[in-house]
């Protein structure tokens, strides 16, 4: 794809997009000027440079946001990146609860993005902590329910690592069941701990 080539599967989630429509279509715009590859990822739209992820658009209750990938490894100059949770170690946010924000932000945006790009082009890595483990209690559901384990691994690793700390964190065994079998549907559907 060339710069503002724009994917249908993104036009498809844009226009069945509830919330947030017009700030979906804004920052959608200011990615393809950066002439990123849009594609849809984990049901949200994201952009790539080479096949690596650089970017991604998403909503969620009170906010809308641009995931900046390793935006750990940005400057943030403006002092815009936020970290979603404790637990993310790469990631970082730029929150948006209108469109205005987004028009007033722009040219920042875009230099963000070309940084962030960038760091993929440049082929710099973020050192995270060691791999959590698995608690046993997930393990044995990978084993009985059909389809679970892949629905997990599909999962970013920010969202694997989000629900194993969450399920580990239960003191008792029946607990982290009760944890894993509330959230279920959520890996099954690909939605991350705190999404809607």
């Amino acid at each position: 794809m060339s710069k503002r080539e724009m994917n249908p599967k993104v036009d498809d989630y844009v226009s069945r997009a509830e919330n947030w429509k017009t700030e979906f279509e804004t920052l959608r715009m200011v990615a393809l000027d950066c002439g990123l590859v849009e594609d849809l990822k984990w049901g949200h739209p994201c952009y790539t440079l080479n096949n690596k992820n650089v970017v991604l658009i998403h909503g969620f209750k009170e906010y809308c946001a641009l995931l900046f990938f390793k935006g750990v490894l940005l400057k943030d100059t403006d002092n815009l990146l936020i970290q979603q949770t404790e637990n993310v170690q790469a990631g970082r946010q730029i929150r948006f609860t209108n469109v205005q924000q987004i028009y007033e932000k722009e040219s920042t945006l875009k230099e963000y993005i070309k940084e962030a790009a960038a760091v993929e082009e440049a082929g710099l890595e973020v050192n995270v902590d060691k791999k959590e483990e698995i608690p046993d209690e997930l393990q044995t559901k990978f084993n009985e329910i059909k389809g679970l384990k892949a629905a997990f691994e599909d999962l970013t690793p920010g969202r694997q690592r989000a629900y194993i700390l969450y399920f580990a964190k239960a003191k008792r065994s029946e607990t982290r069941v009760s944890r894993i079998e509330k959230y279920m549907k959520h890996i099954m559907d690909g939605k991350g701990l705190n999404d809607k």
